[in-house]
């Protein structure tokens, strides 16, 4: 790369991108968003001065580097194909830098693709909540040849501040589901253990106080207070929706390779429960308030 600040493409404006895409603007750097919901571009280019394309193919066709968030495997398949695809406007020499939640096996069935393109793709999955993102303090959960990360490194300094590389491709998306398997069981275990409190007769907010005090005073439990203590103003972190998608992902990953998931199970068939009750688009923390008109089963 020359002096001159790369120029980088954002494919996909959601809760996690679109801090990112303000970043990099206050960084110096020219962006182009696109976005299937075109508003969603609009609105970030009104606000930080990035350029809108019209499709992945046109804001590839420009880009140095190429960040893409998308909400599935489904997304990512048809944001990368077709003739406005993300594919046909890649340049030789360009980065692609892979940060949507998808299954390892798609991100090893992109990478020749990406390849035979004369470009490169790292999965760079990300770790952190909303509010870290805004501060640049997220964690790139990384796989793919080291010198191209090496190269982007710059970039990716102004987004996070860890990068953990795990070797060749697929293996950053692969720790990235193992992480998630982790979270999201902290999850369900948040949203019974509160309810647990409750129906002993301990007050909500002192219960959530006594994890935020306690050995369980995970970062996961510390920036989710607001939404377990105070459900009705509920920011949305994830939806319960993508909740069940990852654990999905996980789901697959864990057959793949002979892991016993006894846990995830568990935490599927609730999730599965409050899903069939209508509760898809509200965040994760509605756990606890769908277990609040749960009945529990009568004592053996």
């Amino acid at each position: 790369m020359s002096n001159a600040l790369p120029g980088v493409a954002v494919v996909g404006i959601g809760r996690l991108s679109r801090p990112l895409v303000v970043r990099l603007r206050r960084a110096g750097y020219g962006v182009t968003v696109t976005n299937r919901t075109r508003e969603r571009a609009l609105n970030v280019a009104a606000e930080t001065g990035a350029q809108v394309a019209d499709s992945p193919r046109e804001a590839a066709s420009s880009a140095d580097i190429v960040i893409v968030s998308l909400a599935d495997d489904t997304a990512v398949h048809e944001v990368y194909h077709g003739p406005d695809g993300l594919l046909a406007g890649l340049r030789p020499g360009t980065t692609v830098l892979e940060t949507s939640t998808i299954s390892p096996r798609t991100v090893m069935s992109l990478v020749p693709l990406v390849r035979e393109r004369g470009a490169v793709l790292l999965d760079t999955p990300v770790s952190g909540s909303v509010e870290l993102a805004a501060r640049g303090e997220l964690t790139v959960l990384a796989g793919g040849p080291e010198e191209s990360l090496k190269q982007v490194r710059p970039v990716i300094d102004i987004l996070a501040t860890r990068i953990l590389h795990f070797g060749g491709s697929g293996r950053g998306s692969v720790m990235k589901l193992v992480i998630n398997s982790l979270l999201l069981s902290l999850g369900t275990a948040l949203a019974e253990s509160l309810v647990l409190a409750e129906r002993a007769g301990i007050d909500r907010s002192d219960a959530y106080d006594a994890f935020t005090q306690s050995a369980a005073a995970a970062p996961f439990v510390l920036y989710n207070r607001e939404n377990f203590v105070r459900p009705q103003e509920a920011a949305t972190h994830m939806t319960l929706t993508l909740v069940a998608k990852d654990l999905s992902l996980i789901d697959g990953l864990a057959s793949s390779v002979g892991a016993p998931m006894a846990q995830l199970e568990a935490s599927r068939r609730l999730i599965d429960q409050a899903l069939a009750a209508g509760l898809g688009d509200q965040d994760g923390s509605v756990l606890a308030e769908f277990l609040r008109h749960t009945a529990a089963a009568p004592p053996g």
